[in-house]
């Protein structure tokens, strides 16, 4: 849980980095539109007064203006889409982190509950050994010749024996049950053969008319990284 928890401390961090360079991108995409407004102004009032030369250079001015424009974008595109993965990331972290701690939970509980039931099963035993014995030093040292109360006293020790005496097959072991699911985004996009959202480990399509390209270790076949490059 340690490293969970850093890793969720350092996101704010990587989050706050990208959304400061994609405001830098959008500053500086302004002021070349500014820039490009004032160099179509400058041609549109100086055209008939300048000459061919001029005018040239003046429309390749805008045009490095425009591929300055259109770098910025694309770059912000790239920073967009390398947030949206560094949050992706974490939230599938996350969620195998909380089933694995969620798990943990649930098979301490169910260990404690087993200690519980053995302790009080062996408290019963022991009261009933107790219990038995009592009832033997009572029977020796009553001298009653009444057939009726010896007839009793049987019954008594057999309810007792089976009331504390009672073997162990009773108790069914508990097995720990499967990890509970995660509620899982409905906006959350599908991968793989079983259209199911990401987790785990994945291993991705180079086809690029593949139109899953992402797929699950289990669905398939793979229970480690193939190696080489991938």
């Amino acid at each position: 849980m340690c490293i969970l928890v850093a890793g969720i401390e350092n996101l704010p961090f990587e989050l706050q980095r990208n959304f400061q360079l994609m405001r830098d991108l959008d500053q500086r995409t302004e002021d070349l539109k500014c820039h490009i407004d004032r160099l179509s102004c400058q041609y549109m009032n100086s055209a008939r007064s300048m000459s061919s030369e001029e005018k040239l250079q003046l429309l390749r001015q805008v045009q490095e203006a425009y591929g300055k424009c259109k770098e910025y974008g694309d770059d912000k595109v790239q920073l967009a889409m390398q947030t949206y993965e560094m949050v992706d990331k974490h939230i599938r972290r996350l969620d195998t982190d909380l089933a694995r701690f969620e798990a943990d939970l649930k098979e301490k509980h169910i260990e404690s509950s087993d200690y519980d039931s053995c302790s009080s099963k062996g408290k019963k035993k022991v009261k009933g050994q107790k219990e038995k014995k009592a009832a033997k030093v009572r029977s020796k040292v009553k001298n009653s010749d009444d057939e009726a109360s010896k007839v009793n006293q049987k019954k008594i020790k057999l309810v007792q024996t089976t009331e504390y005496g009672a073997p162990a097959a009773n108790f069914g072991k508990v097995h720990p049950s499967d990890v509970l699911d995660m509620p899982v985004d409905p906006n959350e996009p599908t991968y793989c053969l079983c259209h199911q959202v990401s987790y785990g480990e994945m291993i991705g399509c180079d086809n690029p008319d593949c139109s899953i390209e992402w797929f699950h270790f289990a669905c398939v076949g793979l229970a480690t990284k193939p190696r080489g490059k991938w």
